[in-house]
């Protein structure tokens, strides 16, 4: 007779196609079941993090929910980071977890739920009766709010006999929010009459506008506004018309795409959050400009709003383009995008064929791969001081190509499971990380995992400069002590070697002609691609100056 862990695993298994984890005591019977009664597949990490960076990068390049998994007590302790991460990155992921038996905590077990509850995630415990159904519960759970949920399956309940699975409702996902009642219909007549009269209209999407489905409407409210438009880091290639996008927003952008969004005097805002680092930390908008924001959030999240609409990003774009469909709602004036020189406004920085250390200029070095990577990636990005180089320098399709698993909540470390997540999300693409040597060596253990995962599929490129650039640049320069700031610098081509793939120390643009030989090679008789770029850390990033002065 199926045992409750079955429940658990056939439930899961009709809603969720890809798991990851690491197998323990807690878990041992869900995988068993998993493995033999699924069809799910199960792909193993070799850190608990990394179950839930995987499942957390696996929903960002497919929009499709993944589950992880782990064992009680340090098992779960191990995924808590990342389950911040889930949390305020608003991803949806089940967590199947064991926890402490029903008679009560044994001297290795620690109060799960309240240590998931303390990042923000709920947890579901199954009993002998009610699997099937608390399985359910927990996927519309994670689906409905967009959060990551926890699934404890009890020690002495994991491997009792329930009987038959029963047929468990499909789990209710909430329709899309409409624009609501008078306020919103006579917010968005304010938003169309004041595009159709602006002359010099922006448009700004974030990744809730892609999640939403917005970029079609988007695109057509561009075309029938003649508005210029840019994105958010996380929606990177949500308007898809890139002769008038202005790329990121804040920090990454080009100075001069940053100065015409200045120039606007009618910005509308779709699934943005508005951070501090999207707004340039409140010097995006020029302080004449008329911003409006449409949401689900329960209202403005930026004190620069002036007028708020909570909705979906596509049916409050939809509403707008409705209102100025008709041909007296054309503007009168020559569309701005059509004078701007938007080519020469995102244009960044060459850089140098090498610092003036004599190490790599991270500039030249991103400019030259961005030439040679493959044209179908997707990047994945783990975090520190390096972000800005493939934010800036390497272009992608659309937001389900770049990721960056961990900046939500300032996290580093979970760039190598990332790869993993994407390469079962995506396994016909190319997947490519971008990591800094401190974050690399943090989840180290999961280079052989991405390795595994992703084989002739995989590249990443390593910016190692022999220290926490970030805090280099931002401590170091106050004067204090910067021994715990460095890394002995560290050969990322041997760890690659040692798990089968291939590594290449890059110390010239010449060094990363292999890139190029590589990228024209059959996917299935190559090797995963490391390349440890030896970078000065004396070249800053302009979000990082950026936050430098804000913090100085």
């Amino acid at each position: 007779m199926p045992t409750v862990s079955a429940h658990v695993a056939l439930t899961l298994a009709q809603h969720i196609d890809h798991v990851f984890g690491v197998m323990g005591n807690g878990n041992a019977y869900f995988l068993d079941a998993l493995e033999k009664q699924t069809d799910a597949v199960f792909t193993a990490v070799r850190h608990e993090q990394g179950a839930v960076v995987a499942a957390d990068a696996h929903f960002r390049a497919s929009s499709r929910i993944a589950a992880a998994t782990s064992t009680y007590g340090a098992g779960f302790t191990n995924t808590l980071t990342a389950l911040a991460e889930a949390v305020q990155a608003h991803v949806p992921l089940v967590l199947v977890v064991g926890d402490e038996p029903t008679s009560g905590p044994r001297p290795w077990d620690v109060d799960q739920i309240a240590m998931a509850s303390a990042v923000g995630a709920r947890t579901y415990t199954t009993g002998h009766a009610d699997a099937a159904a608390t399985t359910v519960i927990a996927i519309e759970h994670a689906l409905t709010y967009r959060v990551p949920v926890v699934l404890a399956i009890p020690y002495d309940v994991a491997s009792l006999e329930a009987g038959a699975v029963a047929p468990a409702p499909v789990p209710r996902i909430p329709a899309p929010l409409a624009p609501r009642g008078e306020f919103a219909d006579g917010m968005l007549d304010d938003i169309a009459n004041a595009l159709r009269s602006a002359e010099r209209p922006f448009l700004l999407a974030g990744r809730g506008a892609w999640l939403a489905g917005a970029r079609d409407a988007l695109g057509a409210l561009a075309e029938s506004t003649g508005a210029l438009t840019a994105s958010t880091a996380l929606g990177r290639g949500v308007f898809p018309d890139t002769r008038y996008d202005l790329g990121v927003t804040g920090g990454f952008g080009a100075e001069g795409a940053m100065q015409l969004i200045r120039e606007a005097d009618v910005a509308v805002v779709f699934g943005a959050s508005l951070n501090q680092f999207t707004m340039r930390f409140g010097e995006l908008f020029a302080p004449g400009t008329r911003v409006f924001q449409v949401d689900v959030a329960p209202a403005a999240t930026h004190a620069h709003v002036g007028g708020f609409v909570r909705a979906d990003a596509r049916l409050a774009a939809e509403a707008l383009v409705e209102r100025l469909s008709t041909p007296a709602s054309a503007p009168a004036h020559a569309p701005w995008r059509e004078t701007a020189d938007v080519e020469a406004a995102r244009a960044y920085a060459d850089g140098d064929d090498l610092a003036a250390d004599g190490r790599l200029d991270p500039r030249s070095a991103a400019r030259r791969i961005a030439e040679l990577l493959p044209e179908d990636r997707v990047v994945v990005s783990d975090g520190g001081h390096f972000i800005g180089w493939a934010n800036m320098y390497w272009p992608v399709a659309a937001p389900d190509r770049m990721m960056m698993v961990g900046t939500a909540f300032q996290s580093i470390g979970q760039g190598w499971p990332s790869v993993v997540g994407a390469t079962r999300a995506r396994p016909e693409q190319t997947i490519v990380l971008t990591s800094g040597d401190g974050g690399g060596l943090m989840a180290i253990a999961d280079l052989e995992s991405a390795v595994r995962a992703a084989g002739g599929r995989g590249i990443a490129v390593i910016w190692n400069d022999a220290a926490y650039g970030a805090e280099v640049n931002l401590y170091g320069l106050k004067g204090l002590a910067e021994g715990p700031m460095l890394i002995p610098e560290v050969d990322f081509a041997a760890f690659a070697a040692a798990v089968g793939a291939e590594g290449v120390v890059v110390r010239t643009l010449d060094d990363l002609e292999r890139l190029r030989s590589w990228a024209s090679e059959d996917p299935v008789e190559r090797r995963f691609l490391v390349l440890d770029l030896r970078i000065s850390g004396a070249v800053i990033a302009p979000y990082q100056e950026e936050i430098i002065r804000v913090n100085s």
